[in-house]
């Protein structure tokens, strides 16, 4: 009775595991046809342009600081060199927290891009869901993302029916 019940139980759940629809999109390639999402692009390259202006004139300042001690260090006293590099090393100092401050791994540029991507990809997930729900798939993967797929039959692939939800026609 036991083996027959666990029997009865496994097939039940093979079964199910079994029927469960499943497909994939490129998110990469969706997104490369969304005007939205070039837009977001350059705007990005806008803040990073201007941000490494910033740090660079930075950098030249801390330049310029050691370059004028360099050519005023036989004039000044023990304890003005002192002073002078302590101001040079607070510079650069300045500067390194800057640049980690911008481009580190919380830094603005992570924050802006976060920010400027997110409506981009909250439609993308909003139209797998409705793909999914049409389709009646129960999981719908990235080909894009950090998953392996080693494999992929072409008549899983979804990307097609995402840009239709999305309003991109392809050009060919």
């Amino acid at each position: 009775m036991k083996k027959s019940l666990f029997f009865l139980i496994l097939s039940l759940v093979s079964t199910a595991a079994f029927s469960q629809k499943f497909g994939y999109i490129d998110s990469e390639f969706i997104t490369s046809k969304m005007p939205e999402y070039q837009d977001a692009i350059n705007a990005m390259n806008t803040y990073s342009e201007q941000w490494v202006k910033d740090i660079e004139t930075k950098h030249q300042e801390v330049a310029e600081m050691k370059r004028t001690f360099e050519q005023e260090e036989i004039l000044l006293t023990e304890e003005m060199k002192k002073e002078r590099l302590a101001e040079i090393a607070t510079k650069e100092q300045e500067v390194k927290k800057l640049n980690n401050d911008i481009f580190g791994l919380n830094g603005q540029l992570f924050q802006k891009k976060k920010e400027i991507m997110k409506p981009i990809m909250d439609a993308v997930y909003t139209s797998c869901e409705k793909v999914a729900r049409q389709k009646k798939l129960m999981f719908i993967f990235d080909k894009a993302s950090d998953i392996s797929m080693i494999y992929t039959d072409p008549r899983h692939d979804y990307t097609d029916y995402v840009m239709e939800e999305l309003g991109i026609v392809e050009k060919k």
